[in-house]
């Protein structure tokens, strides 16, 4: 596995990380915590050295299961977890106030079974929290000590600069993908002018992008893509265009959708990590041999032009959600 600078903060990580959130919520039963922490362990020997995890998952839980799996493996790999949402009277409600951010480094730091976290995000902006009372809070955590490097998830660039300038931002993190390119628009552009890393997240579009889901595939009913607009029967069936694009080429390099849409973010820029989830080892080395695949020129003028006449149909959250992103 390649490693990739994130930025120019000197954080260095594997250029494919691993999404730790479905252990442990959002697509139906969790599975097994042993097999989880099993899995975590293989992905480290298979050359995976980050991890993406965050206190609202779970809640909890998801931290606790990465620290145990990691605990003896600390010294090789990178931790990312993430703070400023809280479940209140069942609803998660954003929270950056900075003594809210004290509260959240310890608890994190607890359950991860660690003494410092490596990368720390802020989780969504908070309309009611300046961003340099953020920024300036996890200023005072990285010269404690506890936090190494600043991140930001999912927020606009306005918001970014503001922060930036307080304390230096490492790495950002949203969601990117052949089927959720915005981040093309403005984001890039100025994370690449400021030496900020991108972490994309969702890179196979929630699942779509393997080819394993087409209108006819049933979800759980705790699975949360139930509530999705881009998943809908109807919007499956009209975005079933840009898997066969990957489909198409996969077929000539002799690899899996899953890889095609991979290995085309890798192609996008050396500073950009993506952080695909799995629980089922199959899907972990699929991904891993990911990185092993070289789109040439040609084969990414393919996907782009057969990219722009495909209109993908759907919001990619429930509109309250939609409202918490700075995108």
């Amino acid at each position: 596995m390649q490693k990739r600078k994130l930025g120019k903060r000197g954080l260095e990580v594997s250029a494919l990380g691993l999404g730790c959130m479905g252990m442990s919520q959002s697509y139906g039963t969790p599975p097994d915590k042993q097999a989880m922490i099993s899995l975590i362990r293989t992905a480290v020997e298979r050359g995976i050295t980050f991890f993406d995890t965050a206190e609202i998952y779970g809640p909890h839980t998801n931290e606790e299961l990465v620290g145990e799996a990691l605990a003896p493996l600390r010294r090789q790999v990178v931790i990312a977890t993430k703070f400023g949402i809280k479940y209140e009277n069942g609803q998660q409600m954003q929270d950056s106030r900075p003594e809210r951010i004290r509260e959240s480094i310890e608890g994190s730091l607890k359950r991860l079974r660690t003494d410092v976290v490596d990368l720390y995000y802020q989780h969504r902006v908070d309309p009611n929290v300046p961003i340099e009372e953020v920024a300036g809070t996890v200023k005072d955590l990285i010269q404690q000590g506890k936090v190494k490097h600043f991140g930001m998830s999912e927020a606009g660039v306005k918001t970014i600069r503001r922060a930036h300038a307080v304390q230096p931002v490492t790495a950002v993190q949203s969601e990117h993908s052949l089927w959720w390119r915005r981040p093309e628009e403005e984001l890039l552009p100025t994370l690449e002018e400021l030496g900020i890393g991108f972490v994309p997240f969702s890179p196979l579009g929630k699942g779509f992008l393997t080819g394993t889901i087409d209108e006819k595939t049933t979800f759980v009913s705790s699975d949360f893509r139930n509530l999705v607009p881009r998943f809908t029967p109807e919007a499956r069936k009209t975005n079933q265009p840009i898997v066969d694009v990957l489909r198409e080429i996969a077929e000539k390099k002799k690899a899996t959708p899953a890889q095609i849409a991979l290995a085309w973010l890798l192609a996008q820029k050396p500073w950009m990590a993506p952080i695909p989830g799995t629980t089922k080892l199959a899907r972990l080395e699929e991904n891993i041999g990911a990185g092993a695949i070289k789109l040439t020129p040609a084969d990414l003028r393919e996907i782009e032009t057969a990219a722009s006449k495909i209109t993908i149909q759907g919001a990619r959250y429930p509109e309250a959600l939609e409202k918490r992103t700075g995108l």
